[in-house]
Formats: structure tokens, C-alpha cells, sequence
């Protein structure tokens, strides 16, 4: 089958689905609040240097500021030449830095502090390296990335790489040395998989265009010294043309007219060979939904998910981390235990993969896979996970498995997951994620009566309005408890449900 970049493209919202062989593997929203900022370049101001957490705070005119570790700052050669120079004098123990590695890991090779680099109210060029997650602001580099199509200029370092997806080792020997031939100084350079057997001219032309690019954004850096957004990155339909739209995708079918036209344009440009495969959907049907994608993303916000041999995975995000479970479910085997589990671990891995990438999750991850005896089962399953997430384009790190069955593995996070974007914590139960139980309010509200109600000797009536699930356990289940709570506070209880009360929700008037 073939691979298909899906885009429903609205001035509200734009959602890309990556459909391989008929599967979406990756789904990326924007929408239009204007808080997408990964990949934005800024003029900051350092409003805080804290030298206990080696990291600064920087005003980015976003209202909150953002953060830069000290690893993540950039310092010109020159200038940290001079000041190893001047720590030298000083009589302070200092690295020796080899000319012949790039700026960046001179950077990390010195003894260099936070306090020593940044002061408060200076000026920065600084780039979102990530989005702001929860309660953190965005988290900020200074060493500055232009992605193109074929390129990625990386002006604050000296180094060329090629893209790993390019196996062929003559390919990859052919574009660093073309890039070496082509570039003006010791500037950095990535060369992206879809520029596999590009020309030089071709090349050549991306790279003029990243270099007049970067000094617009350094002309604009000198103008002024307040906090300001020097570039913007493409929208997410470009971005989409950009950096997934490789030889491996067959066509690209959008439903607007008017990035249709941006996208032809894009093309025309970058890659004109692409036009022929840039379709506009004119369906009477929504986009997503004839191509069965929305399904796929109503099945992203639940936490169960089953597995064809009637084993489930659940998922449940936390704030430190992400916990995924593995059960049999209704899967009982053919012929032994051991079989059973592993089988339902290996479905299960596959599905985790698919699962992560798809929803977009990132940071720590623990999943408790069932419980093998055999440790070649146990190797097994964590091979078959590598394998697995190998076609990830997000970095994982996996750990071996402990005997308890469990895995810990990270997935590098840049963007909000899935859930997190289209989702917010339940206000009903406050995140909990559960409810309380029938008869735990039932015996709340007896409490509430208790307080309440001090003086048996007033008598009167006492009127309790709940859910008529509650009013129906009440009447049916707690008649004797009703009768003697009566008894002690010398109040007749009359009970009447409300449609529109929450499960939760009561009032006692009397």
C-alpha cells in the first residue's frame, strides 16, 4: 500500500496525518493561538541567572519567560578564547579546548559556569528547542538550527553531518564532501535523507538561501535590544512539505484551495518534481474522515486499548512519568502459560510503539510487560521492542528488562502529547480519573447531616438533593441507615434527585 500525507487545513486548526500502509503513525495539530513556537528564533533578555540549577530565565515577550541550561548557550570562539585567557590570569584551573571540535563542544569541554557566560539584562539570540509543557516554559538553545529541505544550517557550529536514513556509505562520503566544497567558512551543516543523490547545484542554491536567511535574522538581532520574535518557522502545512514529504511518501492530499496554492508554491520552489504528487480533496465528506483517520484519533484518547488476540494495554499518563500495562485480557493460549504471555507481550509491543509515536509521548516511560520466567523471553521482548521503535524518528533510549518484567525506556519529548493537547483534566473528578462510589457519597452526605444538624431537640424537616442514582441508593439500600440517622438528629429526611446534578454534587437545606 502506499504512504500518504493527509492534511484537513482550517484558519481555526490544521492537522497533518502520516499514513503508512494504510496506518497513521503520526498526527501533528496546530492550532491557531499562536503558541506554536518550536523552532522560533528571539531576541531574549536574561532576567535571572541561577547558578544553583546552572540555567537562566529569559524574557522572550511571551509573558512567561522561558529557560536556557548552560550547556545550551552559545559563546563566540572569539570570545571564549579571551575569557579562558582571562580566567588563566586569575589563577583558576581551566580545560584546554582543541581547535578541532566544534564550538559547542568546546563550550562543554570548559569549566565554564552559567554565571560566568550570561548576567542579567543581556541580550541573547536564543531559538525554542521546546514547547512549553504544563507549569514549564519553553525550553530555549542558543545554538541556532534553519531547517530547509535539504539542508539544516547550523551557523554557531563547525561541523558537517549526513542524515543516517543515507546508508550508502559512497553517498554519504559524496555529500560532506560536497558540502565542504560549497560552504563559506566553518559553518555547520546537516545534510536531510531526501537530498540522497541531489546535485551540487542544488545544494549550493538551499545553502545560498539558509546563509541569506541567517543574516536577515542577525540584521534584525542588531536593530534593537528589547525582547522580540526575529523568525518564525513555516506553518505546519509547510513544515509538513519540509521535513515528511521524502521519497518514501507516494502523494500529499490537502482540502484547502489556499494552502493547496502555498504548497504548490513551496514546491515550485524546493522541489518541483513533488507537484505531480500534491493532490486537493473536493469530497463531500470531511477529509479525516474518509480516510478513517478520525477514528484513529478517538481511539488515542482512551486509556485502554485492545489487542487482536483479546489481550489490552493500558496507558496512563502522570506528571513525572508515563505508565503502560500489559494484561492478557480474554487471551487464553493454546498450549502453556509461558506461551500465552509471551505471545500477548510481543502483540503488545508492537502496538506500544505504534502507540508512542503516535500519540506523541515523551519523557520517562515504565512499562510492566506480564511476567516471563525464561530470561531468553525476556531478552527477547526487549530486542523486539528495539526493533520496534527503530522506525521512530524521536530518540529513545531503552534499558534491559528487570526480572520484575518491567521496562524503562525515554522517548525525547519537544511538543505536548496528544492527550495533553486535546484534552484537559476531568473538572468532574479534578484528574482523578475515577469517581466516587455511589456509597461513599451516600455515606458523605450522613456525615454532612451529623455536622449539621447539632440540636435533636429543634425536630423539623431536612431535605438532601443528589443524582437520582444516589436518590435510587438511598431509598432502595440505606432505608435502615436513613431511620436511625433520623433518630439522632431529630429531623425527618426527605431525599429528591436532580437530572442536573453531577454524581458527585449534593445539597442538605433545612
Amino acid at each position: 500500500m502506499s504512504n500518504e500525507l493527509i492534511i484537513n487545513a482550517r484558519p481555526y486548526e490544521t492537522r497533518v496525518a502520516l499514513v503508512e500502509n494504510g496506518v497513521v503513525v503520526e498526527l501533528h495539530i496546530e492550532r491557531d493561538s499562536g503558541q506554536e513556537l518550536m523552532g522560533n528564533i528571539y531576541r531574549g533578555r536574561v532576567v535571572r541567572v541561577l547558578p544553583g540549577m546552572q540555567a537562566a530565565f529569559v524574557d522572550i515577550s511571551l509573558g512567561r519567560t522561558a529557560f536556557l541550561y548552560v550547556s545550551d548557550v552559545y559563546k563566540d570562539f572569539s570570545d571564549l578564547e579571551q575569557m579562558m585567557l582571562e580566567t588563566s590570569k586569575t589563577g583558576q584551573d581551566i580545560d584546554l579546548i582543541d581547535p578541532e571540535t566544534s564550538q559547542m563542544d568546546q563550550l562543554h569541554n570548559t569549566s565554564l559556569q552559567i554565571e560566568d557566560l550570561l548576567h542579567e539584562g543581556q541580550n541573547i539570540m536564543v531559538q525554542v528547542a521546546k514547547e512549553p509543557l504544563g507549569n514549564k516554559g519553553a525550553r530555549l538553545t542558543s545554538h541556532i538550527s534553519l531547517p530547509g529541505r535539504h539542508l539544516v544550517l547550523m551557523p554557531t557550529v563547525n561541523h558537517i553531518g549526513v542524515s543516517r536514513k543515507i546508508e550508502h556509505k559512497e553517498e554519504r562520503e559524496r555529500l560532506k564532501e560536497v558540502i565542504r566544497k560549497i560552504r563559506p567558512g566553518p559553518l555547520g551543516f546537516i545534510v536531510r535523507t531526501v537530498a540522497e543523490d541531489g546535485t551540487k547545484e542544488k545544494l549550493e542554491a538551499e545553502m545560498d538561501f539558509l546563509l541569506k536567511l541567517w543574516g536577515n535574522i542577525q540584521t534584525k538581532m542588531e536593530k534593537g535590544t528589547s525582547p522580540i520574535l526575529l523568525y518564525k518557522d513555516l506553518s505546519i502545512s509547510l513544515r509538513a512539505v519540509r521535513d515528511l514529504f521524502t521519497r518514501e511518501v507516494d502523494r500529499l492530499v490537502i482540502d484547502s484551495g489556499e494552502e493547496y496554492d502555498n504548497i504548490m508554491e513551496f514546491i515550485e520552489t524546493f522541489a518541483p518534481k513533488l507537484k505531480y504528487s500534491v493532490e486537493l480533496y473536493e469530497g463531500t465528506d470531511p477529509i479525516f474522515d474518509a480516510f478513517g483517520i478520525e477514528i484513529e484519533i478517538s481511539r488515542a484518547l482512551g486509556n485502554k486499548i485492545w489487542l487482536k488476540s483479546g489481550g489490552y494495554i493500558v496507558i496512563e499518563p502522570t506528571e513525572a512519568l508515563t505508565a503502560i500495562d500489559v494484561n492478557t485480557g480474554s487471551y487464553v493460549g493454546k498450549r502453556n502459560l509461558e506461551e500465552t504471555i509471551l505471545k500477548t507481550n510481543l502483540e503488545a509491543l508492537k502496538e506500544i510503539a505504534y502507540q508512542l509515536r503516535f500519540r506523541n509521548i515523551g519523557g520517562l516511560i515504565v512499562i510492566d510487560f506480564i511476567d516471563m520466567e525464561k530470561a531468553s523471553n525476556r531478552q527477547r521482548v526487549s530486542m523486539a521492542l528495539k526493533e520496534a521503535l527503530s522506525k521512530d524518528k524521536a530518540k529513545t533510549n531503552i534499558l534491559q528488562m528487570s526480572d520484575l518484567g518491567l521496562i524503562e525506556m525515554t522517548r525525547k519529548r519537544t511538543r505536548a502529547s496528544l492527550n495533553r493537547l486535546l484534552s484537559n483534566a476531568c473538572f468532574y473528578c479534578e484528574g482523578r480519573g475515577t469517581l466516587k462510589s455511589a456509597k461513599t457519597i451516600c455515606y458523605e452526605i450522613f456525615r454532612d447531616l451529623e455536622r449539621e444538624c447539632t440540636n435533636p431537640e429543634e425536630g423539623g424537616h431536612v431535605y438532601i438533593l443528589a443524582h437520582p442514582e444516589i436518590d435510587k441508593v438511598l431509598r432502595e439500600e440505606e432505608q435502615k441507615a436513613i431511620i436511625d440517622l433520623e433518630k439522632r438528629i431529630g429531623k425527618r429526611i426527605s431525599i429528591i434527585g436532580k437530572e442536573t446534578f453531577h454524581l458527585e454534587q449534593y445539597e442538605i437545606s433545612l
